[in-house]
């Protein structure tokens, strides 16, 4: 009789299962009275830290965005001004991108385009590239998160998709409707009619939310004018000249009815408010209304990883099924409405993602779902604008607003559209294997291709249009190929069923591997042979000035020694054998 084979060895395990969550604790029916006390007391205390830590965390995160703001703020304005640049559509995109990367905030940057926009300096036409461009800048942050857990192969395939499948619907978006405003410019025309269909009336300053808990603590350590950026950007020349830092004293409560400059500090370098009450959440100087929101990255699950995990993943029954993504769009924005900033719920989510809690297929949707409302905040400042501007500002807020409720037509309703989770799932697959290629993804997608793309526009549409449209219709010609190769390879010539007639550099990325290899040896290596070398000078100099005798007689010196040669030694054989 043959021996018995068994076939668990063929059975290859999908990577992207979730992993089985269990309560390993003691269940409360078999806890006493004592126990069950402490139990309730431990989870109070729990959960009072984890607030206390989570509001930390967010204030952290908001003295480092206004860190960021206060780097390259300025920058920003500078930037922003440059309007015969930002009538290149392209240019348009990237500049919103690279000034959401540069100050990583989405709600600065749409408020600088807001204010000029508001003011005259900007046409609505002209700023819908931008506005495109922010929402891409603004989903690097959760892919940063991502890199957290490169340490785990399996958690980081699954956080980096979870991340990535936000960029990928971005660029998507993008692609598809960048394209089609330039040549119909429905974004525009659209919103011009709701603009102009209802008669709405100023409103009151919007809600700030979260930043009515986190303000007072983070105002107290760094408060910005956001004035400053807004000024550079439409011109102001006294805005160059003045400190991004708002330092003044409240000593008082000083009420104006009139256009007079209030001091408010003693002995101490004093910014100069106009019309003001108190101290504004919301700064309105010459009737243009800027908010300061925060940005963060990520929260912890705690024990209720399990209860989060059958509560996000769970469908409704048949035949409402189908159903269930679209509420987890309304949930996203929902929170996203809260937190006043996309990349809060995008970033919260990724580690969720990594860990096994949310499915990659549920935290599509949650993501969509920031993307609209990460778009209310704006809307509503736009609201609060002055009657006689208010058109335009709400109008440039609700371009935000269709352009990614056209991107979720365009790219969920439909399962075979979901082009963003496949694209996800063969990026985070390519990461695991590869863990060096994530840094390459964030250098080549958010800093050097914009980089290139923005100078190349600088030299003028002809050469933007003779380089990139090359470039364009390779990628074009890979993808298509690629497709066939996999789906219908009998439609291919012999030749193109494979890219094994290329290079092994040009069509894989093993030979890369290796080279990324030996050069973190190398470096590795040369670290710890300067170390060596450096711990011996020391060691030989204390020595030398101690007694010089002992120097060569003590037998630990001359072993330290022969382990420094030899540690000298295999550094230059493994120089050797990577050349």
């Amino acid at each position: 009789m043959a021996p018995a084979v068994s076939t668990a060895a063929l059975i290859e395990d999908d990577p992207w299962d979730m992993p089985e969550l269990q309560d390993t604790g003691v269940k409360w029916a078999d806890l006493d009275t004592k126990g069950k006390i402490l139990r309730v007391l431990t989870i109070a205390a729990k959960l009072i830290l984890l607030l206390g830590l989570l509001y930390m965390f967010v204030c952290s995160l908001d003295i480092l965005s206004s860190a960021f703001q206060l780097v390259g703020g300025k920058a920003a304005g500078d930037i922003f001004q440059e309007n015969t640049v930002l009538s290149n559509p392209l240019a348009g995109l990237v500049i919103g991108m690279l000034v959401t990367l540069l100050v990583q905030s989405s709600s600065t940057s749409s408020s600088i385009v807001v204010t000029m926009v508001s003011s005259g300096l900007l046409e609505v036409s002209t700023a819908v590239p931008i506005i495109m461009g922010t929402n891409i800048g603004t989903s690097v942050t959760n892919t940063f998160v991502a890199m957290t857990q490169v340490g785990d192969r399996n958690k980081f395939r699954r956080a980096f998709a979870g991340a990535t499948v936000h960029d990928f619907f971005n660029w998507l978006s993008v692609l598809v409707l960048l394209p089609l405003e330039v040549a119909t410019g429905y974004l525009v025309k659209l919103t011009d009619l709701i603009v102009k269909s209802f008669n709405i009336q100023s409103g009151e300053n919007a809600p700030a939310l979260l930043n009515v808990i986190t303000d007072p603590l983070t105002q107290s350590i760094i408060e910005l004018d956001e004035t400053v950026i807004s000024g550079i950007a439409v011109g102001d020349p006294e805005a160059k000249n003045k400190s991004l830092i708002k330092v003044w004293c409240q000593t008082a409560s000083n009420t104006t009815i009139q256009n007079v400059t209030a001091s408010n500090c003693s002995n101490f370098p004093c910014w100069e408010l106009k019309n003001f009450k108190t101290t504004p959440i919301f700064i309105d100087t010459d009737n243009t209304t800027i908010i300061m929101l925060t940005e963060t990255k990520q929260a912890d699950t705690g024990q209720v990883a399990v209860v989060i995990n059958k509560i996000m993943n769970t469908d409704f029954p048949f035949p409402f099924a189908w159903l269930t993504g679209y509420i987890a769009i309304v949930v996203g924005a929902g929170m996203t409405f809260i937190v006043q900033s996309s990349s809060v719920f995008t970033s919260a989510i990724t580690p969720l993602v990594g860990i096994g809690v949310i499915k990659l297929e549920r935290a599509y949707p949650l993501s969509l779902g920031s993307n609209i409302g990460t778009t209310t905040t704006a809307i509503l400042a736009a609201m609060a604008s002055p009657v006689e501007k208010l058109g335009n500002s709400l109008q440039i807020a609700l371009v935000h607003l269709f352009f990614n409720l056209s991107g979720i037509v365009l790219w969920y309703p439909i399962p075979f559209t979901r082009l963003p989770i496949r694209m996800a799932k063969a990026l985070g697959q390519l990461t695991a294997q590869y863990r060096w290629f994530s840094g390459f993804y964030i250098i080549a997608c958010f800093f050097a291709f914009p980089l290139l793309v923005f100078g190349l526009s600088l030299a003028g549409w002809q050469v933007l249009v003779g380089v990139l449209v090359p470039i364009v219709a390779v990628l074009i010609f890979v993808i298509i190929v690629n497709i066939l190769q996999k789906h219908k390879p009998q439609w291919l010539p012999s030749v193109l069923r494979s890219w094994d007639f290329l290079p092994q550099w040009a069509h894989s990325l093993e030979p890369w591997d290796r080279v990324v290899t030996i050069m973190a040896a190398r470096c590795c290596c040369c670290c710890k042979c300067c170390n060596v070398t450096e711990e011996d000078e020391e060691t030989g100099t204390q020595e030398n000035k101690d007694n010089e005798i002992e120097m060569y007689d003590k037998p630990t010196i001359s072993v330290e020694i022969k382990e420094a040669k030899k540690t000298s030694d295999s550094c230059e054989i493994l120089k050797a054998t990577s050349l």
